[in-house]
């Protein structure tokens, strides 16, 4: 069966949770009837249909999920708790409290102090403050950001933790700005800018072209820092930006948000500060700050990396004409995940640690796809996924290398800098000494 069959699959499925649900659902446990994913809908469905044949079958498909996404940005992220007073949206669970099928272990560190307080151990403490049997205002409003960070599928992460529900983030804003101009691109190429959304009831892309400007606009004024040349979240309670460099930044790119100087501009300013040995960090040293016993590593901060980040960079990188820096980042990514692969018998894990280029760590939910006996467990799907699509991406030359097992150092350097990402420069090393091997070797991929 076609790859692409499959991915049509998944697409019906989404638009039958919205259906049916109201939302597509964080996952299969009753409490995420109350979250949602992040929406990513248009961007499959467009990528399903390019390989439908050009059939009244084909475009009967395609209205019935653009009625679905429509339904979803129109009643989960534009009305109720996700809309916000600036008219950007916010990830909000509508839940309350501790979500009813999580061990009390997960928030040991959050109840211990409540339950110390109480003369309570965890777990009875976490009983009776499930039950209502104690008032604990403190922790209702920790719950209240905690599921808002968890819809965000950055869970968890120090520029969320304790403000996510107070926070208009880039990455949300920028994935509903990519659903306006999505919508509004269907509507036009595909129903001849007449689209019956109900019976009787029509529409035209320029109701989508309208939001999509006025997306842009609140974002650009709220969320743009000039400064920095970086986007950051804006905190709608405290009227402020949240200094926090993440590879979130980089959505605006994807999304298609900006273009020319302005969007190389913000890709410089990105690598610069976020480009690692192993790819794009999850966010900088400097804003996720010290670790502690009380202030414990998180997942999606530096520095760890994820494949999601990696394949929405390059494809805002080669979106805005940056090839180059887009292939270079996507071979250390590649470069990595293979490395380890290699060492760790066919080992293809959920995240990496990619300032050091390695999978070994322990940090929150340990990680997916690298608990196992002598034999692999079919890798993580998408890390799996972005190797596929980081390899295609690459020049000959390039893929050639990552054959091989070039060392990304001997092709780029050990860290780029504003002034040469800028320049798309290379620099070849004339020998690289291999930490594992213990030997010198020559390696160059031009």
């Amino acid at each position: 069966m076609a790859v692409w069959t499959w991915a049509r699959a998944m697409v019906d499925n989404l638009a039958y949770e919205i259906q049916h649900y109201g939302r597509i659902l964080n996952a299969n446990r009753s409490y995420y009837l109350a979250r949602s994913q992040p929406p990513f809908l248009t961007s499959m469905a467009l990528a399903v249909f390019r390989q439908l044949p050009r059939t009244p079958e084909g475009h009967h498909w395609l209205a019935g999920i653009l009625r679905a996404a429509i339904r979803e940005y129109e009643t989960v992220w534009m009305q109720g708790d996700h809309l916000t007073s600036t008219g950007l949206s916010r990830y909000f669970d509508v839940g309350r409290g501790m979500p009813p099928e999580v061990d009390p272990a997960s928030y040991a560190d959050v109840l211990g102090s409540e339950a110390t307080r109480g003369g309570l151990d965890v777990p009875t403490f976490a009983a009776r403050y499930r039950s209502g049997n104690i008032s604990a205002p403190a922790l209702d409003e920790y719950f209240v950001h905690d599921r808002a960070m968890r819809e965000s599928g950055h869970d968890t992460t120090y520029r969320l933790v304790g403000r996510a529900a107070d926070l208009n983030t880039v990455d949300l804003n920028a994935l509903l700005y990519k659903y306006e101009s999505d919508i509004a691109r269907i509507i036009r190429f595909d129903f001849g800018d007449d689209f019956e959304i109900r019976p009787s009831e029509h529409m035209s892309r320029q109701l989508w072209v309208e939001r999509k400007r006025r997306r842009r606009e609140r974002m650009t004024d709220l969320m743009w820092n000039e400064q920095r040349g970086l986007f950051f979240d804006y905190d709608f309670v405290h009227r402020r930006q949240i200094a926090y460099v993440s590879a979130t930044t980089l959505y605006p790119l994807w999304a298609g948000l900006l273009d020319g100087p302005a969007a190389r501009r913000l890709a410089v300013s990105a690598l610069a500060e976020l480009e690692a040995p192993g790819g794009l960090l999850s966010s900088t040293e400097a804003s996720r700050g010290p670790i502690t016993p009380d202030r414990p590593l998180r997942q999606w901060d530096y520095p760890f990396g994820w494949a999601p980040h990696q394949m929405l960079a390059w494809e805002g990188l080669r979106r805005c004409g940056l090839h180059e820096n887009a292939e270079r980042v996507a071979y250390r990514w590649l470069y990595m995940v293979a490395l380890n692969a290699a060492r760790y018998n066919g080992a293809i894990a959920e995240k990496y640690d990619v300032a050091h280029q390695i999978f070994g760590t322990a940090v929150e939910y340990g990680n997916v796809s690298v608990q196992f006996k002598y034999v692999p467990d079919g890798g993580f799907g998408w890390t799996n996924a972005s190797f596929q699509v980081g390899r295609r991406m690459l020049s000959p030359a390039c893929r050639r290398a990552l054959d091989q097992m070039t060392p990304p150092e001997c092709l780029f350097g050990w860290r780029q800098t504003e002034k040469n990402v800028r320049a798309q420069v290379s620099t070849p090393c004339a020998e690289f000494r291999d930490p594992f091997l213990h030997e010198p070797r020559h390696r160059d991929c031009r």
